[in-house]
């Protein structure tokens, strides 16, 4: 809300230095110094570094664990809940449920990737245009709820054997992913919009030394963390996946359920800590006008009220955009032609939630579920994210190379393509070892599922490069009335991808999955270097299309433009706290 960006329960902007020494950090001067804006000499000669991080940030960061503590850990047992039978007993040796085999299994578990990619938008639409982002969260948290109470007791063995789970897992699907999709469409920028500060100023150290402290890099700080905590969160498919094999499948699908009751309670409890900005009714309405004035114009400077006063003064007179939105809608625009890119992206990370685990299965696994070997993605992520976050990133910056987005995502391709190159050499091998070498079906081949590890790995890698980045880009780029419904775009390529992914599942069988494989990594390393040819321009402006923004005053001025009643907002906030 209006006022709540004015709140001094979020932690001042202090500047600390991202270096890779606790020495530095200790260096940096505890003062209120006026910002002074950087000059283009202070550019060349300062190293740059990202400013504190607001405490309510870490709020919501525990919020997205919640959620995605909950989400992987329903979805780890998913393959082998659909693929395989009902054993005698447990523990099993090979855990399932509704025997519907591996095309089945890998459709529906794409089907929910889609589902839970494509809701966003609809929740994005909600969030910016009616009930804020705080609302629309809380709104999803109980349908999301509802979709696992479904889930767990149509799990329990009496239902399975009375032919529940299937329509009951169809329900909780549609549910889950509506709930997801809210969640996932406003958290990320809730966490961003804690950070006030849209421009770089120059800091004075302890020790005398300046630096640049940039929203850029702030961001990128930021996003580390959130995307850190999903994947401390994903780390919940060891515990289900381990219970799934020992216990049965209601037991792995109980535990993510009280996991996501403790989220609610998080969700709830910071309700007056959150900085939020308000909701605008009349945004697509808005965006569209502009838009199609473009397509008329040709030129977006055109389309701003300053010069519609001039060409259109009718049309000027009754807009209810300024300038600065304009321009905002042109720097988002520019990045959703970068997001169409990221469907072929996320095809090479989808193989690790469904074709790797059928992998698996036909690879020496000893007492490990095949299920289980997925989490080696969110433990490499755990480990090589603070070393790129502390160490790797602040060390490039010091060298004068900060890594603009445009070429950590074009990085992040080319390393997906690697991932799925080594995948496609690990499935031929399979295909060339006993006892049933390339129709091993449901049976086992003699080779170690360890052989899997570096797809997981350089999987993890491109995410911290290709999935991060974009997620701070998605941020970044969008106008401030319109984060929920820009960052849903982006989330809307994954969507993209799981309909690629449905043209693939004719595919996903014994012995064509070699070149499934190589079709994908080949994808991918093309969209690397064409990533960087139509868009490497982009990161020498990065830095000057972040600064648009406005004031408080042209905030003032853009609310009351466009009918928002600050005062009523400033007025439901007191009267929320009261309650």
């Amino acid at each position: 809300m209006a006022e709540k960006v004015e709140q001094k329960d979020v932690v001042t902007s202090e500047a600390i230095v991202e270096t890779f020494t606790k020495e530095d950090v200790k260096e940096v001067a505890e003062t209120h110094e006026e910002h002074v804006e950087p000059t283009e000499e202070d550019w060349k000669t300062l190293r740059e570094v990202g400013d504190n991080v607001p405490l309510s940030a870490f709020l919501v960061i525990l919020i997205e664990f919640c959620e995605r503590f909950t989400y992987y850990g329903i979805t780890g047992p998913f393959q082998n809940y659909i693929q395989q039978p009902a054993p005698p007993s447990y523990p099993a040796e090979q855990p399932g449920a509704i025997g519907k085999g591996q095309q089945t299994a890998t459709a529906l578990t794409t089907f929910l990737q889609f589902w839970a990619y494509i809701t966003p938008v609809l929740a994005a639409i909600v969030s910016d245009q009616y009930l804020g982002k705080y609302r629309t969260i809380l709104l999803s948290s109980f349908i999301y709820v509802i979709g696992l109470l479904i889930l767990v007791c149509t799990s329990i063995p009496s239902a399975i054997e009375a032919g529940a789970a299937f329509p009951g897992l169809i329900v909780s699907i549609i549910l889950i992913g509506l709930g997801t999709g809210g969640i996932k469409a406003n958290v990320s920028p809730l966490v961003a919009e804690q950070y006030q500060s849209k421009a770089p100023f120059v800091r004075t150290l302890k020790n005398g030394t300046r630096v640049i402290v940039t929203p850029q890099a702030t961001y990128q700080q930021m996003f580390n963390m959130f995307y850190w905590g999903i994947n401390v969160g994903g780390l919940s498919a060891i515990a289900t996946t381990t219970m799934e094999k020992n216990i049965g499948f209601w037991s792995a699908y109980l535990l993510p359920l009280c996991m996501f009751i403790v989220g609610i309670v998080v969700v709830i409890s910071g309700r007056k800590r959150y900085v939020e900005a308000p909701p605008r009714g009349s945004i697509i309405l808005e965006a569209s006008k502009v838009i199609k004035l473009w397509f008329k114009t040709r030129n977006f400077d055109d389309c701003k009220p300053s010069a519609l006063t001039k060409t259109n003064p009718d049309l000027a007179a009754v807009a209810t955009w300024d300038d600065v939105f304009v321009d905002e809608l042109r720097r988002a625009l520019k990045a959703c032609v970068v997001f169409c890119w990221f469907p072929i992206y996320w095809l090479c990370y989808q193989q690790i939630t469904n074709n790797l685990i059928s992998q698996a299965a036909t690879m020496l696994t000893g007492n490990v579920p095949n299920d289980i070997i997925q989490n080696i993605d969110p433990f490499a992520l755990i480990i090589i994210i603070p070393i790129m976050d502390r160490i790797v990133y602040p060390l490039l910056r010091r060298f004068g190379f900060p890594m603009r987005p445009i070429i950590r995502i074009s990085i992040g391709f080319l390393v997906a393509a690697a991932s799925m190159a080594y995948t496609a050499g690990i499935q031929s091998l399979i295909y060339k070892t006993p006892p049933h070498f390339d129709h091993p079906g449901d049976e086992v081949n003699w080779i170690s599922a360890a052989f899997q590890i570096p797809s997981y790995v350089l999987i993890a890698l491109s995410e911290i490069f290709a999935s991060i980045t974009g997620l701070e880009y998605a941020y970044k780029k969008a106008p401030q009335s319109m984060k929920a419904i820009v960052m849903s775009l982006f989330l809307l390529s994954n969507c993209f991808a799981s309909i690629l992914a449905f043209a693939l599942v004719s595919v996903t069988e014994d012995p064509k999955l070699t070149w499934m494989y190589t079709g994908i990594g080949v994808s991918a390393f093309i969209c690397s270097i064409l990533i960087w040819v139509f868009h490497g321009k982009g990161d020498k402006v990065d830095v000057q299309e972040d600064a648009i923004a406005r004031d408080e005053s042209g905030m003032e001025e853009y609310y009351k433009k466009t009918g928002i009643n600050i005062d009523k907002e400033k007025q439901d906030n007191v009267n929320e706290k009261e309650a």
